[in-house]
């Protein structure tokens, strides 16, 4: 467990393992999550650090009509009596 102390302006030094923990460096975002009354610390990501996640070396891309193709066909597959 880490703890650290909070200056009069509400500020803060996490501590080197948190840090590291993180992969955090100078400059960097955070961005604080607030659950069941605990607080959780994420590094926060730029959109242009997101390219590209969930693309698959081995998949071809999808063309509009084919997705929402496939969004109707899952719609109607879903619709029924006992769904």
């Amino acid at each position: 467990m880490y703890e650290s102390t909070v200056t009069v302006k509400g500020q803060t030094t996490l501590p080197r393992d948190v840090r590291a923990a993180l992969g955090l460096t100078s400059g960097d975002k955070l961005r604080y999550m607030i659950l069941d009354g605990e607080v959780r610390i994420l590094k926060a990501c730029s959109v242009k650090e997101l390219r590209g996640i969930l693309s698959k070396s081995s998949q071809k891309p999808v063309s509009l009509d084919a997705m929402d193709e496939a969004i109707a066909a899952g719609a109607t597959d879903s619709v029924g009596p006992d769904k």
